[in-house]
């Protein structure tokens, strides 16, 4: 599990100026909070692949991973960009 753990949090990255620094999915700039947030308004994960071509099955799995975790992080992220 550990090794499991690892391999997850290099495939999820934080880059102060890139994304304003949000955590996101490797080499992208698709930051986990959009994808939380698209799949809670009702996308399953066929259509975040479709939409998001990039992406790979294990990279939303390691987004919802990263959401689990850092839940609290991730939804004042998608509070504060609900408000602007």
């Amino acid at each position: 599990m550990l090794f499991q753990e690892k391999l997850s949090a290099r495939a999820i990255q934080s880059t102060p100026g890139v994304c304003g620094g949000n955590a996101r999915i490797r080499n992208t700039r698709i930051p986990v909070w959009t994808l939380v947030s698209l799949h809670q308004q009702g996308a399953d994960e066929a259509e975040l692949l479709r939409n998001y071509p990039v992406l790979e099955d294990r990279d939303l799995e390691n987004a919802w991973r990263y959401y689990d975790r850092h839940r609290e992080e991730i939804d004042r992220i998608i509070v504060s960009h609900q408000t602007e």
